[in-house]
């Protein structure tokens, strides 16, 4: 069965991940994008809300996955969010990304990324 896709891209949030106690004091923003993988036919066929993903439940779950907690590294916050969206929501696979932009590194880059790819059945 081949899977659609839902895409809720570049999300910002204001939060403390990181090792540096600059980054655990003073936060910054963090940018997320996930990308779900489901059936939308039945959706589809019946316009109807029910039988999709709600954006806004999603959008919700990662801001609270993102702003209520604090972690070390950005790929437990991708791992955490992808977890949480498997959990509660109807999608069979979901890859999440986070972005950091200010990185405490000794050069210029515009942001690190962390990618994680999970199903249900992980």
């Amino acid at each position: 069965m081949a899977l659609d896709r839902i895409t809720l891209s570049n999300m910002a949030f204001f939060a403390y991940h990181g090792t540096a106690p600059s980054e655990k004091e003073g936060g910054q923003r963090f940018f997320v994008d996930v990308d779900m993988y489901l059936d939308l036919r039945p959706a589809a066929i019946s316009d109807d809300l029910s039988r999709t993903v709600d954006y806004e439940g999603v959008y919700n779950l990662v801001k609270e996955n993102c702003e209520s907690k604090r972690f070390y590294l950005i790929e437990a916050v991708a791992e955490h969010v992808a977890r949480s969206i498997l959990e509660g929501f109807p999608v069979e696979r979901v890859v999440v990304r986070v972005r950091k932009p200010s990185v405490p590194v000794r050069g210029i880059l515009d942001f690190t990324e962390v990618e994680v790819d999970r199903t249900r059945a992980d």
